[in-house]
């Protein structure tokens, strides 16, 4: 496997940042029947955030910025947003490799914790955290459907405290 190195996101990584938001975007959308594309615009408004605390990207030796991860300040904690890896170089360590800097960069600089939120229905993301060490649930956001009617977007399946919702 080539080699990637965890660093610094740099100015000149901007194309690769914003074609791995549009990237994100996408997976989003698809996930939940969307037809929202930004084409990565999202990522313009991203890299204003006065609570962004630092951004890393995944540099592979080949095939340039393949992955990117964002640390939010909240107090003594952070809050890691975006996570994202090309979907070629996925399932290959990438992921983990961003998250494990991220979280020393986060113990460098003495925060009590770190967390993270991903889409309900991303079911490899949820797994992969959880390997991460991301397994305390600290808040749960809910929705309601104010169309009144079942969309396509929302499956049934998922249970908490013994409560059904849709995801």
């Amino acid at each position: 496997m080539t080699p990637v190195v965890v660093r610094s996101y740099r100015p000149s990584d901007h194309s690769a940042g914003r074609r791995l938001w549009a990237e994100l975007n996408r997976q989003h959308n698809e996930m939940y029947g969307e037809h929202r594309d930004d084409g990565g615009a999202g990522f313009e408004e991203y890299l204003t955030r006065l609570d962004l605390s630092g951004l890393w990207v995944a540099d592979h030796a080949d095939d340039g910025v393949i992955g990117m991860v964002g640390l939010i300040m909240r107090d003594r904690a952070g809050e890691v947003d975006p996570v994202v890896v090309t979907i070629s170089h996925r399932h290959k360590g990438v992921g983990r490799k961003l998250l494990h800097h991220i979280a020393d960069e986060a113990k460098r600089r003495n925060m009590t914790a770190l967390t993270i939120s991903p889409e309900s229905r991303n079911v490899d993301a949820i797994r992969s955290l959880h390997a991460a060490g991301y397994d305390v649930v600290s808040s749960i956001e809910l929705t309601m459907d104010l169309e009144r009617h079942t969309h396509a977007r929302h499956q049934e399946g998922l249970q908490l405290h013994e409560l059904p919702f849709r995801s």
